[in-house]
């Protein structure tokens, strides 16, 4: 029992009421004085002392009872001053304050989500519409140029509504794992195939997609032994893999080289995948918001030529689709440009 408990309290209560009954006593048998009296001011003071700790014990009570009430009408801001107590009263202020902590966050998460989300709605709402408008006016013919131009906005939100569906669903585990067993260096082959001709066939065009549109970019993979093999969902694999790709070419320097290695993990059929790319690299204290949906760091040129920057989706979807494996996706460190490290743990049950 701690000794600054409220059960401590209790019990010197009671201890001290005891001890003051019995003084009294004590004084009224010695000085014949008459027992009523002892008793008046013996009531009179165990009522005073039991309303000052009744008082440092409800006082408290009645300020986290203001505090959720503020809470649960929407105002985060207020906290409870009696965190710093060594009883169950101050444990219960802490843990309101922290929860008030969470949700605060949790809200200023949800208003920067919204923002973010208006503002990469708009853009391509907005091309679309001038598109459109122009050639309703006969600014502009409907010509396969003009159309191309609005099919391309129209993809640009096919996919941002499609990726926010996919968090969306990932967030309330309504994506089930198709995991089974594959061969790794001729799925990442394919990847970067497909990668490759993504960024060919776009090329000389404005992204509106989000994906890079540089060629410029060598894509190197490195799969040792050359068969090894994998448990996981290619899908969602394809996912991150795509992402981290798309991500390391837009950061890359001009003619630069992005390298994919594959490494057996430490289980049986787990993997280890590792982006490394030769650009500016991630300041170590951005590295924790690196996985965070919107964010696009805080370099001031971060992206290479033929990049609009995307929608800052990739890694938080390659992040999703990794712990949907119960794996693990972090920047490790690197001496030159970004390395992302992802562990998949192979089969349930396999140590990763």
């Amino acid at each position: 029992m701690r000794p600054f408990s409220i059960k401590t309290k209790l019990g010197a209560l009671v201890v001290v009421s005891v001890f003051i009954t019995t003084g009294l006593l004590m004084i009224a048998v010695r000085t014949k004085t008459e027992f009523r009296f002892i008793t008046v001011f013996s009531v009179i003071a165990t009522l005073l002392i039991t309303q000052f700790v009744a008082h440092s014990l409800t006082a408290p009570l009645d300020e986290m009872n203001t505090v959720a009430r503020s809470i649960s009408h929407g105002d985060y801001t207020r906290r409870v001053r009696g965190a710093g107590r060594h009883d169950e009263l101050g444990d219960l202020a802490d843990t309101i304050n922290r929860m008030a902590d969470e949700l605060e966050a949790q809200e200023q998460q949800r208003k920067e989500l919204v923002a973010n989300v208006s503002h990469e709605l708009r853009t391509p709402i907005a091309a679309l519409r001038a598109v459109l408008e122009n050639v309703v006016d006969g600014v502009s013919a409907a010509d396969p140029e003009t159309m191309r131009t609005a099919l391309k906005q129209t993809e640009r939100l096919g996919r941002l509504v499609e990726t926010l569906l996919d968090l969306s669903r990932l967030d309330n585990g309504v994506i089930p794992l198709k995991a089974h067993r594959f061969e790794v260096w001729p799925y990442l082959s394919g990847v970067l195939k497909e990668a490759n001709m993504i960024a060919s066939h776009r090329s000389g065009m404005p992204s509106a997609s989000g994906r890079h549109t540089r060629t410029d970019v060598h894509l190197h993979l490195d799969v040792s032994p050359p068969e090894l093999t994998a448990h996981a969902d290619i899908e969602r694999l394809h996912q991150v893999v795509a992402n981290l790709i798309d991500n390391a070419v837009k950061h890359s320097p001009p003619h630069g080289r992005v390298t994919v290695k594959a490494r057996r993990g430490e289980g049986p059929e787990s993997l280890d995948i590792e982006v490394l790319d030769e650009g500016p690299g991630i300041p170590e204290a951005e590295r924790h918001r690196v996985f965070e949906r919107f964010n696009r760091g805080s370099a001031t040129d971060p992206h290479g030529p033929g990049s609009d920057g995307g929608t800052g989706l990739g890694l938080a979807i390659a992040r999703w689709a990794v712990d949907l494996h119960g794996g693990h996706i972090g920047v490790a460190e690197s001496p030159r440009g970004c390395r992302i490290l992802v562990t998949l743990p192979g089969k349930p049950g396999n140590p990763s």
